[in-house]
């Protein structure tokens, strides 16, 4: 006696995989998106954009080849301070140690001056905290001491080492998110095949909006991943919301925000935006050590595959890989794995429903897309199809999180491949036309492709005469023999 019920061979979590050296050619990310990769993030952080461009050429190779769209995601790094070099890459700190750490500072010479390739001294205030190198050394603000350099009091033995990270979680850094380096990324992303622009350390919608207008500014027309990871960004539910409300998709960085906010907020924060992400019908991926230990090791703990559950029971669209593809020795056998985990998921328990203070005043469409859903419940049919000029219709119906596949049919390349991260959703991209969700229908049962098994379709098809988010006025149902 097992717990199994019917296996479907879709998963409606997708997967996002980070591209790094363990997957550098066109056959490796071929094997990625083959084992059930949905989407392929870019990460600035590293890397050049000689390799990036590479990349998407191999990219859209493999997609047009598989017929599968791909979301890329371009990550821009952000305002990461680091240290700079320390002298021989290594320094003891002990507790109560004085730290000067500056700006101008341009080589260490062994004692308590350290570089910093950040000014800190026009954004932190004495008594904010200060954490290096991931939290490892903890320390608190105790003056100013110039115009480019502050100092801090250790409050932990520990050490430090080249170029490591440094955390302000106190710090209000004043919508000053967008760095030269994001603002050269960005401008080069307007000239190539990017789907998402996720932006790190979002603190306020104001945030959002900034990097919205320096999109448009190049013709971009990239939609934006609000990455929540700072302590400012999840400091109240209507913080959080307004972030909701501004951006096109969120993704929970939890690394970040375990070290600004403390490990124990982050499952809480979670489960928070992943709620208001399907009340708004936003994206919303969960990320960072999602199945770390496969980055040496070939099978995930028992802990990471309750972790990719319970993001699949609470209506993630996505979960990310970071290490596991870019750097792990595993990359394949964890899309694998995550795949495996998603599928027996969502076959043996249903996704949490919102609690009624989460549900929202709905618009046309989104009562169109809910109608569409419980009519596609009531009448078990095989599955909903989207005709949608933007998208907005297919993210509404996927908010709703319905049992069966969406299958969304635009003429829009870009608007194809964003849906690929969309809950549910499979895309295809057909010439527009009076019934063209209907003739994709028959090409796929005819093809082969779905229903092949099935001596007549019952489809919901979701539609509307303006090509223009919002547009949908109809919904039939059809049965194709």
């Amino acid at each position: 006696m097992g717990m199994e019920k019917t296996r479907t061979i879709f998963k409606k979590t997708k997967i996002l995989a980070t591209i790094g050296p363990s997957v550098f050619s066109e056959e490796a990310i071929e094997k990625l998106i083959v084992a059930g990769v949905n989407g392929c993030r870019l990460n600035c952080s590293h890397g050049t954009n000689e390799e990036r461009e590479e990349h998407i050429g191999w990219i859209r190779a493999v997609s047009k080849r598989t017929g599968k769209p791909v979301a890329i995601v371009q990550d821009l790094q952000g305002p990461k301070i680091r240290l700079g070099l320390i002298k021989d890459n290594y320094m003891d700190v002990k507790a109560g140690d004085e730290l000067i750490l500056d700006f101008a500072c341009e080589e260490h010479d062994g004692g308590n001056v350290l570089p910093v390739q950040y000014n800190l001294a026009e954004k932190v205030k004495v008594g904010e905290a200060l954490y290096i190198f991931d939290g490892k050394i903890r320390a608190k603000i105790t003056e100013v001491v110039s115009g480019t350099a502050i100092k801090v009091v250790a409050e932990n033995d520990g050490y430090v080492m080249n170029r490591k990270g440094l955390n302000l979680p106190d710090t209000d850094f004043g919508g000053d998110i967008l760095t030269p380096k994001d603002l050269a990324d960005i401008e080069w992303g307007a000239g190539q095949d990017i789907d998402y622009v996720a932006a790190s350390f979002i603190q306020t919608a104001q945030d959002i909006e900034n990097l919205r207008q320096v999109l448009l500014g190049h013709g971009s027309d990239a939609q934006i991943i609000a990455k929540i990871e700072t302590k400012h960004a999840i400091k109240d539910d209507e913080t959080m919301e307004e972030i909701v409300l501004a951006t096109d998709g969120i993704m929970v960085a939890r690394g970040d925000m375990a070290v600004e906010a403390g490990l124990e907020v982050v499952p809480v924060a979670q489960r928070k935006l992943v709620a208001l992400c399907r009340k708004h019908g936003k994206l919303v991926i969960v990320a960072t050590q999602v199945m770390m230990n496969m980055v040496e090791n070939p099978e995930p703990t028992r802990a990471e595959v309750n972790d990719v559950a319970t993001a699949v029971v609470q209506g993630a669209d996505v979960v990310m890989l970071s290490d596991e593809t870019a750097n792990g020795k595993y990359p394949i056998e964890t899309v694998k794995a995550v795949k495996k985990v998603i599928l027996y998921t969502q076959d043996n328990t249903e996704v949490v429903p919102l609690v009624r203070e989460m549900r929202r005043e709905q618009m046309i469409m989104d009562r169109m897309a809910q109608a569409a859903v419980n009519l596609a419940s009531d009448m078990g049919v095989d599955a909903i199809v989207c005709e949608t000029a933007t998208g907005a219709t297919a993210w509404s119906i996927a908010a709703n999180r319905p049992e069966v596949r969406i299958i969304s049919v635009t003429d829009s390349p870009r608007v194809a491949q964003q849906l690929a991260l969309s809950y549910a959703n499979k895309s295809y991209v057909r010439t527009h036309g009076p019934t063209y969700g209907l003739d994709l229908v028959r090409e796929l049962k005819d093809g082969g492709e779905f229903f092949s098994d099935k001596d007549e379709v019952k489809v919901v098809i979701v539609s509307g005469l303006r090509k223009e988010a919002g547009g949908t006025d109809t919904i039939q149902c059809r049965i194709v023999k």
